[in-house]
């Protein structure tokens, strides 16, 4: 058992300078730990509510002050000197609290940064590391990183449909040597684009955000920059694509390189991309609610590529069953903020792993410095985590967090490679 002796919430800025809440918290007479929450932009309307106070005079109306207030008072209030057992019971007690569905009483954020605090808490308190009080096998494997170094969409305004063009530099025997591989390429290809008189400036998620032709031209260029970095394409470095599809679904109809495509179309160009480019990897293709049309592009190519739910699945439990029922997509992206609490993160984990779809640990793109994202990645051997590029601190505060555990584990860790990828490379 544990009592909560200490509780304080207060309002900070994301990495996009917009208000975001942050909990200090301490069991018995342990130390203070504290936790953040990220805060997504292309948001799944099925995700946990987020609470913001909608008052235009500050922060535009992002301001947080009402799920801080929440913590401060009617969460402390019902939690300190209270004790728990495990963090499935804190959890299931904040639920309650809160009394609804999608936790809009106390505000997902509010919840959320009680939940992964208390984590840090009773970790600490068993002496442990994040990653290995949540680690239930004893094996640690280290995840290939899908590093966004091209942003689009919603991440940047610059006129390319997909959200993310990523690479994932799997094809290496340690995290640290792919993690290398990475950022060399990142930097070749700023190389590459200031060449070619594109704009090196970044997004939301540390790639760059370059105005270019077509979502094609992006991938070319990072192709010449995998060539100039001295690495193989399809051997050591592969792509992977998140196109918030959400984003450009309108009447039907999918918006790509100004051109309305339905979803026979849009199916066919997917295959065209995936047969000319090692592309091992594809996230959210379709629209959150184009049940039927996931279905058919999983049968379509889902042996050969992994078909990845975001917005479908907002790490959500019954979403994620019905996908797995449906035979829609073979992988979820799993994010903390999205569901609102850590054990319900887990038991999301859980149930595709029994269900054998892989799954990718995710950041947001409106980061904070907190790196727990690392620990549960490694904790829960997903192989797979997306924290943005190799640049700005709150993405590379996880790529740094996660050479700290590799150098700490040494041989007691792995790197998972192209283990969990459900594809057919």
């Amino acid at each position: 058992m544990a009592k909560i002796t200490y509780l304080r919430g207060r309002q900070i800025l994301d990495s996009r300078g917009n208000p975001t809440v942050e909990v200090d918290m301490r069991l018995d007479q342990g130390e203070i730990c504290r936790g953040s929450v990220p805060s997504g932009a292309s948001t799944g309307s099925h995700e946990a509510i987020e609470l913001r106070d909608k008052n235009p005079k500050e922060f535009n109306g992002k301001s947080v002050k009402q799920a801080v207030n929440n913590i401060n008072v009617v969460i402390q209030k019902s939690i300190v000197d209270k004790n728990f057992a495990s963090l499935q019971e804190f959890d299931h007690f904040l639920f309650n609290l809160d009394g609804t569905e999608n936790k809009s009483k106390l505000g997902a954020n509010a919840v959320l940064a009680c939940s992964m605090t208390f984590l840090k808490c009773i970790a600490k308190n068993s002496n442990k590391e994040v990653y290995e009080f949540l680690n239930t096998n004893g094996e640690y494997v280290l995840p290939s990183p899908l590093m966004n170094i091209i942003n689009g969409g919603a991440h940047a305004n610059n006129g390319l449909d997909i959200q993310e063009f990523m690479i994932v530099p799997a094809g290496f025997p340690t995290f640290s040597e792919s993690l290398r591989a990475g950022v060399e390429i990142f930097h070749k290809l700023k190389d590459l684009l200031n060449k070619n008189s594109h704009s090196t400036a970044v997004g939301d998620e540390g790639g760059f955000a370059p105005n270019l032709r077509s979502n094609e031209e992006a991938l070319s260029f990072i192709s010449e920059a995998v060539s100039n970095a001295g690495y193989k394409l399809g051997k050591e470095i592969f792509f992977a694509l998140d196109v918030a599809a959400t984003e450009i679904y309108k009447n039907q109809k999918y918006r790509i390189d100004n051109k309305d495509l339905g979803i026979d179309e849009i199916s066919r160009y997917y295959q065209e991309l995936i047969e000319k480019y090692p592309i091992i990897s594809i996230e959210d293709p379709l629209d959150e609610d184009d049940w039927d049309g996931w279905k058919m592009l999983t049968k379509l190519i889902g042996d050969k590529v992994q078909l990845v739910g975001d917005d479908l699945f907002v790490t959500n439990n019954a979403r994620l069953q019905k996908g797995i029922d449906e035979q829609a997509a073979n992988s979820i992206l799993i994010k903390i903020n999205q569901i609102g609490s850590i054990s319900e993160t887990l038991q999301a984990i859980e149930l595709a792993k029994k269900n054998d779809f892989s799954y990718i640990i995710s950041h947001r793109s409106g980061e904070t410095e907190d790196s727990i994202i690392a620990d549960i990645s490694v904790a829960t051997s997903s192989g797979q985590i997306k924290t943005g590029s190799c640049s700005r601190t709150d993405r590379t505060a996880k790529y740094n967090q996660l050479l700290r555990i590799e150098d700490t584990l040494g041989d007691k860790a792995r790197f998972s490679k192209l283990k969990t990828f459900n594809s057919s490379i």
